[in-house]
């Protein structure tokens, strides 16, 4: 039997655009002899999709669309689509209305609906709003093969793996017992850093652990923040990798069941990458694409400083979109030295990229002049650095509204770490391609894209980085070196660690208290920040729930005084 993994980019809300995608995947499967197709989770509407669940009229056009597909799919195939099922015994048992499911389609029609048993609400997931646990194992018959179905968080209980459990059952074990022949799981697992690895890691020890080969199928795409990275897979038995689907782009790739050893046929391997910075760059790269393309834009605009942010976000900006949809805005300062000209219309001529210069000293100015009297017996200080940011905010809004297009902010993660940004200036846009990029990482990333010639222009990753709001500013002014403020941040954001166990690690104490200090202090910046796109496993966005209004800081476990570089 040979099996057929679409690696689907779906539009969520799209119902016929989804349908047709399958459809075409489905007559591409049959073309290659495939009798079973399978599609990710939520397949038909695209994950997540969120608050458009609790929509009436939404889940009756899905049911809709569902029932058409399996009229139009090719009668000889067997296709497992991800849609949604009505809880019929919710109005009786105060359970949630739905479920979230995974229904077979053969010869015209939805033959078995299965319901996903675990349900995730960490992170960036918070399926118990919608959805009601499935509570049997899942598994149906096709000739005479017997496979079991799992979705996407079913896989993710191991406890011999873990060392624990997070749910009462472990759906794979539940499986292993009925005897089935194999197990496919329907995935969306958004992308971070070093995920794949951790997924064949796991899906490999319980291939081994339960003599079951797996099939792996994982959404591709970005949606919102999210980015779906695919590179779906199969392992044997013996959890060896059989098959592996490129990453970061749609893909169809068939493995085959061998009847008579019951296992896994060897079957194509997409290469791995070569290193996280090549990894990130494709994911940031189709994030912004499909970020852009779903959302309705072609052509975007950021502010180009000279500096290393600014250079990454335009270089991924033009290989997402291509050069001729890409503008580059120069909009020096009295502040902004000559290599932040030179170097921005460098970078720009690399990439090939068109640019416009706006010099802002006259409206800088012209808020001077407007606010002489208000800010009569004051000291020169941030809220006179911050009118430059906000300055630039205002004139690349203006070209986004005259023109369509998208403004992309250019801030890193160490800054909305600790509020080194400025609200209703350079935050202004409609989408944060490197909000989860650390300082450090964005070096990294340009230097990985240098590799072969000069993109980034040297001097871009050799001078000190500054915001040039003042004269002879650098960041280094406000902030402590990036290397160490990103092994801090890694530490409290990530790793969880107390400021005792940061200090403990060698960083210094004062150092510490001020970084948790500033980055509780920027939370309020941060909640009105645009889309970040996600690499990490702790990013500022869906999964990031922290309250604004509060005073406690992870300093000592203790109430503390907060305070902000910049607003």
């Amino acid at each position: 039997m040979k099996i057929a993994i679409a690696q689907i980019n779906p539009t969520i809300g799209d119902l016929p655009g989804n349908a047709q995608n399958i459809l075409e995947l489905a007559r591409q499967a049959v073309a290659e002899g495939a009798r079973l197709l399978l599609t990710p989770e939520l397949s038909l509407c695209g994950y997540p999709p969120r608050d458009l669940l609790l929509n009436p009229s939404f889940l009756q056009a899905m049911d809709i669309a569902l029932q058409q597909l399996a009229r139009d799919l090719p009668p000889e195939l067997a296709v497992l689509v991800g849609t949604v099922e009505e809880n019929l015994r919710a109005h009786k048992t105060g359970e949630k209305t739905l479920f979230n499911s995974i229904a077979l389609l053969e010869r015209g029609r939805v033959q078995q609906v299965f319901h996903k048993r675990l349900l995730p609400t960490y992170d960036v997931f918070d399926e118990h709003r919608y959805f009601e646990p499935g509570l049997e194992a899942n598994y149906f018959t096709l000739d005479d093969v017997h496979i079991g179905v799992t979705i996407c968080e079913d896989l993710w209980n191991d406890e011999e793996f873990w060392g624990k459990r997070s749910y009462v059952t472990n759906p794979i074990a539940d499986l292993a017992i009925l005897g089935v022949d194999f197990i496919v799981n329907l995935s969306a697992s958004p992308y971070s850093v070093g995920k794949q690895q951790f997924r064949e890691a796991m899906l490999k020890h319980s291939a081994l652990r339960f003599q079951e080969p797996i099939i792996y199928t994982n959404q591709v795409g970005g949606n919102d923040d999210l980015i779906f990275d695919g590179r779906s897979f199969a392992l044997n038995r013996q959890g060896e990798i059989v098959c592996r689907a490129d990453g970061f782009e749609q893909d169809l790739v068939v493995v085959e069941f061998d009847e008579v050893q019951r296992d896994l046929r060897l079957s194509s391997i997409a290469p791995e990458y070569e290193s996280e910075d090549e990894e990130i760059w494709h994911a940031l790269v189709l994030g912004l694409q499909d970020y852009v393309r779903k959302c309705g834009f072609s052509k975007v605009v950021l502010g180009l400083s000279g500096g290393i942010d600014s250079s990454l976000v335009a270089a991924l900006a033009t290989a997402a979109l291509g050069k001729e949809n890409v503008l580059g805005v120069l909009m020096p300062s009295p502040y902004s030295s000559e290599h932040s000209i030179s170097d921005a219309l460098a970078l720009a001529e690399n990439l090939g990229m068109k640019t416009h210069i706006i010099r802002i000293g006259e409206l800088m100015q012209g808020y001077d002049k407007t606010l002489v009297e208000l800010f009569a017996g004051t000291e020169f200080g941030l809220a006179e650095e911050n009118l430059q940011s906000r300055i630039r905010g205002n004139l690349l809004m203006a070209i986004s509204n005259k023109f369509g297009h998208l403004l992309l902010s250019t801030g890193n993660k160490s800054e909305m770490a600790v509020g080194y940004c400025t609200l209703y200036g350079d935050m202004n846009g409609g989408l944060a391609v490197i909000a989860d990029v650390p300082k450090t990482r964005v070096y990294s990333i340009c230097r990985w894209l240098n590799r072969n010639g000069e993109i980034i222009p040297q001097n871009v990753l050799t001078k000190a980085p500054s915001a040039e709001l003042k004269p002879g500013q650098v960041d280094q002014d406000s902030l402590p070196p990036y290397d160490v403020l990103d092994d801090i941040l890694q530490r409290l954001i990530h790793n969880h660690e107390s400021s005792a166990q940061i200090v403990g690690a060698g960083h210094d104490p004062a150092t510490v208290d001020r970084v948790i200090n500033l980055v509780a202090r920027a939370e309020f910046k941060r909640r009105q920040a645009p889309p970040g796109l996600k690499i990490t496993d702790r990013a500022f966005g869906t999964g990031w729930r922290m309250p604004i209004a509060s005073k406690w800081t992870a300093i000592k476990n203790t109430y503390h005084q907060v305070f902000s570089v910049r607003q």
